[in-house]
């Protein structure tokens, strides 16, 4: 049977996968498992439940509370609330636990449902094995007053702003750091559609909103970062210093210059660790990102004697690395960029404060993305594998190295399995798209070749 939960919670189609049923049990056996776990003892726990702006959110988060106050916890239910905003309000109310219902990037129809630990943390692989291996078990149901309560809080999403704001703030060393700074921001009609633009005014800047109209089915439709046209064109028409691009809940963050050019989560990670290694606040001049990131970005910082830590691709063991070592920024090229100093996951609307007032300080987004080139990329997917031979098979492991050997110091290759379908991916960085083009699809080739399944 496959696991439950993936990389980032338990993720499907709303009342198809992810039902009101699944949502009361997941909730009275997170409860039961961290009552286990002794994180309830001496006090009556709290949770923190928010969601983004899917229609399904409003039934599954009412679920969510159910189950949570039938299992004795109390419940401040704070609605429409970045994926940040709740692992920041965790820590801040002192929760026990935070439930976020959202599927990201992906369209309406999809929901899912991610916790957050004590302090804000994504829980524990052993911890989310644990809770699905409880689902559906008897148990003993309190009453009267050992039943939680329901709050419901919007009001506490006003402190998730002041605390980006007062975060930028101390980032850039001054009060109101994006002060002269005119900025488009695109919240893809999603979680930060109200708090994206009130922190980046908030913090001095000139906005301009577009797609801050949410209606329950138009999240993340053409619009946000997996879709930055309109963004784009906007940026261009209005006269902006840059623009900014939330996905649906508003936990990643990509952005475009003053030309409309996209600067990517690779270009936004170098340029924010230049600045952390200037101010000697980026911890042992370490940037931690994943096997994905492109060799641009490494090329970069090697450059400024910046060392980088690679991670598995997912923002969880990006911070997993960061924890570890203690280091203070780290990323995806997706634009899930963490800073550790103020968030314990990945934060849009934070990345897009900080990387405002690093225009209002040191010049044009383009100048300062200009640093961190981008070799060109490809990546073909090649599917029907038999992905658990891909580093073992030897004449498949015989064309990776001719493939490296040519690149040389000039190109990458990387073959990575899918962790969830029989699919194995092929990325190849080169000094020009043809070379990188060439070697993806010999090396797709070979990987047809000798992993097809019969």
């Amino acid at each position: 049977m496959a696991r439950l939960f993936g990389t980032d919670g338990v993720r499907g189609v709303a009342n198809r996968d992810i039902t009101a049923e699944l949502a009361v049990d997941l909730a009275v056996a997170a409860a039961h498992v961290l009552a286990e776990r002794g994180e309830f003892s001496g006090h009556r726990p709290r949770a923190v439940i928010g969601r983004d702006t899917r229609i399904s959110g409003e039934f599954l988060s009412a679920a969510v509370a159910a189950g949570l106050a039938s299992a004795g916890v109390d419940v401040l239910n704070v609605g429409v609330l970045p994926t940040p905003g709740i692992a920041y309000l965790t820590a801040s109310t002192e929760a026990d636990l935070g439930v976020v219902l959202s599927a990201s990037h992906n369209p309406a129809p999809d929901n899912g449902i991610k916790f957050f630990a004590r302090g804000g943390h994504k829980l524990d692989d052993a911890v989310e094995e644990a809770i699905e291996a409880r689902l559906g078990e008897a148990w003993e149901r309190p009453t009267a007053g050992a039943v939680g309560r329901i709050v419901q809080s919007a009001h506490l999403a006003q402190e998730y702003v002041d605390h980006v704001v007062s975060a930028v703030a101390s980032f850039a060393g001054v009060d109101t750091p994006l002060a002269g700074v005119s900025i488009v921001v695109d919240a893809g009609h999603g979680a930060a559609s109200e708090v994206g633009p009130a922190a980046l005014r908030a913090a001095g800047a000139e906005v301009h909103a577009i797609n801050v109209e949410p209606d329950g089915l138009n999240i993340n439709d053409g619009v946000g970062s997996t879709h930055l046209e309109g963004l784009q064109a906007a940026v261009v028409e209005l006269g902006a210093d840059l623009g900014v691009a939330f996905d649906g809940d508003a936990d990643r963050c990509l952005a475009v210059d003053a030309t409309g050019a996209v600067v990517n989560g690779d270009q936004i990670m170098g340029l924010l660790a230049l600045a952390m290694k200037r101010s000697g606040s980026l911890y042992h001049g370490t940037l931690v990102a994943t096997v994905m990131s492109n060799l641009g970005l490494h090329q970069a910082m090697r450059a400024a004697d910046i060392t980088i830590i690679e991670s598995a691709v997912g923002d969880r063991y990006v911070l997993e690395a960061m924890r570890e070592g203690g280091y203070t920024l780290g990323g995806e090229q997706s634009g899930h960029i963490i800073l550790t100093d103020y968030a314990t996951t990945g934060d849009g609307v934070l990345t897009s404060l900080v990387l405002a007032a690093q225009v209002a300080a040191n010049g044009t987004l383009a100048e300062l993305a200009g640093g961190i080139k981008s070799l060109p990329q490809v990546l073909v997917n090649v599917p029907n594998c038999d992905r658990t031979r891909v580093h073992t098979d030897r004449e498949l492991g015989d064309a990776v190295a001719k493939a490296r050997a040519e690149l040389g110091d000039r190109g990458r290759v990387l073959l990575r399995p899918s962790g969830t379908e029989p699919l194995v991916r092929v990325m190849v960085e080169a000094s020009t798209s043809e070379d990188a083009k060439r070697h993806a699809d010999a090396l797709a080739g070979v990987v047809r070749e000798r992993l097809a399944l019969p």
